[in-house]
């Protein structure tokens, strides 16, 4: 692991470097103070998606929109994933229906989708409803195996 991580602030974009070994210690961004790895799902929009997917620290996205039932059905157990995984993988989420542009660049068919961003690549894809051990388990699995075959 590199001595420092570039890390998104998921609440105003703002890039960020933090000290590796700082990561537990609940780094906040230097522009809006907000918390950097904090266990908890953001509401991105297109433009921090293009930034924060780019960061060293792992993003997962999920691709949803308000009218799809298994998209908030989904949503407690994304938001459990996202604390079991805290300072691991960062928790996010892209409304489709506001978004239509990234779900168009990135070839998206239905949701809800998850995609976990390493480094500007996209890692891996799980499509569909999942219970949090689930989310959890397909992270885990795609991590282990480094930088995965990822479409991008």
């Amino acid at each position: 692991m590199p001595d420092s991580l570039k890390i998104t602030c998921l609440d105003c974009g703002q890039a960020n470097r933090v000290p590796a070994d700082r990561l537990g210690a609940g780094p906040k961004c230097g522009t809006c103070g907000a918390g950097l790895v904090t266990g908890k799902v953001a509401a991105i929009d297109a433009a921090t998606h293009a930034k924060a997917k780019g960061d060293d620290l792992p993003l997962v996205v999920d691709y949803w929109a308000a009218w799809c039932g298994p998209c908030r059905a989904m949503a407690p157990e994304f938001a459990r994933a996202a604390e079991a995984l805290k300072g691991r993988v960062r928790f996010a989420k892209l409304d489709t229906e506001a978004e239509p542009k990234v779900s168009q660049q990135l070839g998206i068919r239905g949701i809800p989708l998850l995609i976990l961003w390493r480094g500007g690549r996209e890692v891996a894809r799980a499509a569909g409803q999942r219970p949090a051990a689930q989310i959890a388990q397909f992270l885990q699995d795609s991590l282990g195996a480094g930088q995965g075959a990822g479409r991008r």
